[in-house]
């Protein structure tokens, strides 16, 4: 990546490190602090939660002196504090988003709603986004390219998460000139559509991790949402809705990501998926080239004999490399990963059991729904609700389990940031 530990260093020198905030630290937040004080050229003096002692805790975890951390809810506060050394621990977003000093802010909370508050505000105060909210980037992504291009900073899907990381291998077989088969992910958990937080409690507790969250990964929710991340950034697209997901190890993946006349399982090619076996924790790009010259140069390094080649990168370190991004942005101008300006998938809302008139939709990774995919231009043509408006949405009808909800069988909150950005991107962008 350039020469950026070069650049790191020199800023270490300069006493000019790239300095963010971070809003959210749960188990990814609280790698991230932890790794950024592990690196030069780079700080956090900010650590938002929506309980102080959560962010406390992150810093803590990473090693911070108690005694060099200030709670505050002032951002001018604040501000003079993060000039002067000292790390902020607050339940109020601005800070990270309006303090002077801050260059970038990671968005770490998971909640679209969340997200786009911290967005708008990121760009009305000219701080670059990192996106570790993928559930907020399928929804509203592309608007929110648009309005922080417009406003000079950079929007960016964070570096070690499987959207960008899969973005990144995909740039790389591009730049080839390659054309690229398929591109996607390994599953690391269990696939049960109609899991519930009931179910999984016990294990999230011995995972250290939030229940809601696991369960979005088991029920599917989370690989549907990364792969529309992946889709809408690349113009790639799922082959049927909800894509394939076949269980599929790292020597078969050649054999069955390829079209049904190779002897595959796809319809065409130039397609987002993801399969379940020893993939994980790995990401692949399959590629293909006409070029025969090419062919026997592959054959020569070891990539087989074609017509299609495997790129696999065998991990992805999630939110300990996303302090990179925050880097990139800084130092580079540039993105881990963006939407097109237009969505190309769609992250679909699908009942997980049957469904009441009045009942109040919950969250991913609860009782009600679960995410799938489809093509937008599809999604948009039979009403289908995008998953990051479902929560919090009132039924105006009984619905069935299986059935994909449609926004017109929901009342949704107007006040919602969120959705008056959806629309305004429906609007403009298509």
């Amino acid at each position: 990546m350039y020469e950026i530990d070069r650049k790191l260093e020199q800023l270490q020198k300069e006493g000019n490190p790239i300095r963010v905030g971070l809003i959210g630290a749960g188990q990814m937040g609280t790698d991230i602090v932890s790794q950024i004080r592990c690196m030069v050229g780079i700080d956090v003096p900010v650590v938002i939660d929506l309980k102080t002692e959560i962010a406390l805790n992150a810093y803590k975890i990473a090693g911070v002196d108690e005694k060099n951390i200030i709670e505050t809810s002032d951002i001018d506060t604040a501000s003079k504090a993060t000039k002067e050394g000292e790390k902020i621990v607050s339940t109020n977003y601005k800070i990270a988003t309006r303090a002077e000093s801050i260059q970038v802010v990671i968005d770490a909370t998971g909640s679209p709603e969340m997200g786009a508050l911290i967005s708008l505000d990121c760009i009305n105060h000219k701080k670059h986004i990192v996106m570790l909210n993928v559930e907020c980037d399928v929804t509203i992504g592309p608007i929110i390219r648009q309005l922080a291009e417009n406003a000079g900073v950079v929007y960016s899907l964070a570096a070690g998460d499987e959207p960008a990381a899969i973005i990144e291998l995909c740039r790389f077989a591009k730049a080839l000139g390659f054309k690229i088969v398929a591109a996607g992910k390994g599953k690391n958990n269990p696939l049960d559509i109609y899991a519930t937080p009931n179910q999984w409690e016990a294990r999230a507790k011995e995972r250290g991790m939030s229940t809601k969250m696991l369960v979005e990964f088991v029920d599917g929710s989370k690989t549907m949402v990364e792969m529309a991340s992946v889709s809408n950034a690349t113009g790639l697209v799922p082959d049927i809705r909800g894509i394939h997901g076949p269980r599929c190890n790292i020597k078969d993946l050649l054999k069955i990501f390829c079209r049904k006349d190779q002897g595959g399982i796809l319809e065409k090619e130039g397609i987002v998926d993801y399969a379940i076996g020893d993939i994980n924790p790995g990401i692949f790009v399959i590629v293909t080239t006409d070029n025969s010259r090419l062919k026997s140069a592959l054959i020569q390094r070891d990539m087989g004999y074609g017509p299609n080649y495997l790129l696999f990168r065998p991990y992805h370190l999630c939110s300990i490399e996303t302090p990179l991004t925050a880097v990139q942005e800084v130092i580079y101008g540039e993105s881990s990963g963006h939407p097109l300006k237009i969505l190309v998938s769609e992250c679909i809302t699908v009942a997980k059991k049957n469904l009441k008139k009045g009942e109040i939709l919950d969250s991913m990774g609860g009782y009600c729904y679960r995410a799938s995919i489809e093509l937008h231009i599809v999604a948009k043509e039979e009403n289908m609700l995008p998953v990051g408006l479902a929560q919090g949405a009132r039924l105006k009808c009984d619905v069935e389990k299986d059935q994909i909800i449609t926004w017109d069988m929901v009342e949704l909150n107007e006040s919602s940031v969120l959705l008056q950005l959806r629309r305004l991107q429906d609007s403009i962008l298509g």
